[in-house]
């Protein structure tokens, strides 16, 4: 194989190297944001599981704490 042949097999080669490496660079920001986002989302679900279980222990018609009637 000649020179210029090799020269431009690896100028193809280092192209699409460089057009692989942002693609990673951009799949890596999105993740990061995907990770950013779902860790928000799990926050907010402990927040609202907290506040719904001090609601529930304040109302007066939850039955946790009450025994069964007799007749079961």
């Amino acid at each position: 194989m000649s020179v210029p042949a090799l020269e431009q097999r690896m100028e193809a080669l280092e192209v699409r190297l460089m057009h692989l490496e942002a693609a990673l660079d951009e799949m890596t920001r999105a993740l990061l944001l995907q990770e950013q986002q779902s860790r928000a989302q799990a926050a907010t679900i402990q927040r609202l599981e907290e506040q719904l279980r001090g609601l529930a222990a304040g109302y007066p018609g939850t039955t946790d704490a009450e025994p069964p009637p007799p007749h079961y």
